[in-house]
């Protein structure tokens, strides 16, 4: 799954290029994931895996203390995290919770359905990412 966060924050990094919102990348991926895995599991559903996602993350992202998951699944970023969203903090916060989030899918759904799920919403940086894992496998 290391493999696929990387391309798909490439990804979303290429999208806001020009918007100034790069280190928000991994949030982006949450983000993105939200409207899919809401049809999926609910609003409540998508919250509580969003939120054991952001437990989890915080052990490697402290700075993940200064975002909310409001009750739509969206974040809330307080003063103290957006001043640091030019950091690299920043950025390896929003990519920690990614991590967690997919990892968490794998686990509930299964990697097929996750991968699948993955290139539905972004098809091209799904298929490179699977390409260039070949036949190994991550954790």
């Amino acid at each position: 799954m290391k493999t696929l966060v990387r391309h798909l924050i490439a990804e979303e990094r290429r999208i806001e290029n020009d918007s100034g919102q790069q280190n928000l990348a991994g949030f982006q991926i949450c983000e993105k994931l939200r409207r899919p895995l809401c049809t999926f599991t609910g609003v409540a559903g998508f919250r509580a895996l969003l939120s054991r996602a952001m437990v989890l993350a915080k052990a490697k992202a402290p700075l993940l203390d200064g975002v909310q998951i409001m009750p739509d699944g969206t974040f809330l970023y307080s003063d103290a995290f957006k001043a640091q969203l030019t950091s690299d903090d920043a950025a390896r916060a929003g990519e920690a919770l990614a991590k967690q989030l997919l990892g968490l899918l794998v686990i509930f759904i299964g990697e097929a359905l996750t991968l699948r799920l993955v290139h539905d919403v972004w098809p091209k940086a799904a298929t490179t990412a699977l390409k260039s894992r070949g036949n190994t496998h991550e954790k």
